[in-house]
């Protein structure tokens, strides 16, 4: 046959398949219909996106097809462009690929009534090239959109941290923290740290690390410190524990309790608190709770840590009864010695041990360690200095 031949053939092809465009993609639709549950439970206006996709698909392989030479076919702006950006998140890859997968059988068993038996072998193998080439530009499709949508999802995650922090949580921090994941449980804590040295990745782990523990999470990096958020906690440092090996070197602050993400900025304002005291407590264990750092915080200017020192540690004490606070000072003054303060207050030893033990039950704190020593003796000087009515 001659070259001409061939070239009116082939046009005469093309023009066949032009005019079976819309026979073969309504077909598509059936067929779709008829096999895809999650098609036919998609709204009106989502399957008329996709039917868009399904007309351009064909359409671009015609349009290749004409003259497709040995031009390897790149169908992702003709075929996902005419769909909006809306598309991709109301169907997956998989059934992005099933679509894929249904044109090109209907195109399969209809192509020969289309152009005639004689030119069907050639469509085919045109067809198979090029939806190979769709599958990939779906594919391309998708991993670009992840990517985007993975900057966004880390912008709009900073964003909410950053709100949580000031304290400013209105209903439209609630939504986007419910867009990221967060289920609005009871019982949130905050935790603060230092970022690793190489802090790529160091977001994506924590976000497992809570998950896997049964945990939400919001998390970022702001400046020189790591922030996380957890929801659904019951024992803040035990949650803390789960994360602390995602931080960089120095401590890990963990906030008190809150009981939901309206209240996450009281733990917030704890947890930083304290991170900024910590340098008053070297030794500290890693992680440690904002309340364990009382001492420094209120020689460092907090308020609120002066104001929780007297309250939850001196008042307790002083409404105990005068010879307990009073035991409790000699104790403290005389070196932490039970025969000293024994001596200093004409009484027996054992009547320090007791009373001593009345310090532990009403605030908590036993006067024999060192480090509850120290709070009580910070807490007893703030206590002095301040009125009963202090608040």
């Amino acid at each position: 046959m001659s070259p001409v031949r061939d070239s009116d053939r082939h046009e005469r092809t093309v023009h066949l398949l032009e005019h079976a465009t819309g026979t073969l993609a309504t077909a598509a639709i059936s067929t779709m219909e008829e096999r895809l549950a999650w098609y036919r439970s998609m709204p009106p206006e989502q399957r008329s996106w996709v039917g868009l996709v399904i007309q351009a698909g064909i359409a671009a392989f015609v349009d290749w097809y004409r003259n497709p030479g040995d031009a390897r076919p790149t169908p992702t702006a003709d075929v996902f462009g005419t769909a909006p950006r809306e598309l991709i998140r109301s169907i997956s890859l998989q059934q992005a690929v099933e679509v894929v997968r249904v044109a090109i059988e209907v195109v399969e068993d209809n192509v020969a009534d289309v152009v005639g038996e004689e030119d069907a072998p050639a469509v085919l193998e045109g067809v198979l090239r090029y939806s190979r080439e769709v599958a990939f530009s779906a594919a391309h499709v998708y991993a670009r959109y992840a990517e985007a949508r993975g900057s966004w999802d880390a912008r709009l995650e900073a964003t909410v941290v950053d709100s949580l922090l000031r304290g400013e949580v209105d209903e439209d921090v609630r939504s986007r923290a419910s867009a990221l994941g967060w289920t609005d449980q009871n019982g949130v804590a905050v935790l603060i740290g230092r970022p690793p040295s190489a802090s790529d990745g160091t977001v994506d782990a924590i976000r497992r690390s809570a998950r896997k523990a049964g945990y939400d999470v919001l998390t970022g990096v702001q400046g020189d410190r790591l922030v996380a958020v957890l929801g659904h906690v019951e024992d803040p440092v035990k949650a803390a524990d789960c994360l602390v090996t995602h931080f960089g070197d120095g401590p890990v602050i963990v906030g008190p309790l809150v009981p939901d993400l309206v209240s996450a900025n009281i733990s917030a304002r704890a947890a930083v608190s304290a991170f900024l005291a910590a340098g008053g407590w070297p030794d500290a264990p890693r992680p440690v709770s904002s309340s364990a750092l009382l001492p420094e915080r209120a020689l460092s200017g907090d308020e609120e840590a002066v104001r929780e020192l007297i309250n939850e540690v001196f008042l307790p004490v002083s409404e105990a009864g005068p010879v307990v606070l009073e035991t409790l000072a000699a104790y403290l003054e005389t070196g932490a010695s039970v025969e000293a303060a024994a001596r200093l207050l004409f009484v027996h030893p054992n009547t320090v041990r007791y009373r001593l033990r009345r310090v532990a039950d009403v605030a908590g704190l036993m006067p024999t360690d060192p480090r509850d020593s120290y709070t009580l003796r910070i807490a007893l000087s703030l206590g002095r200095l301040n009125p009963p009515s202090y608040d």
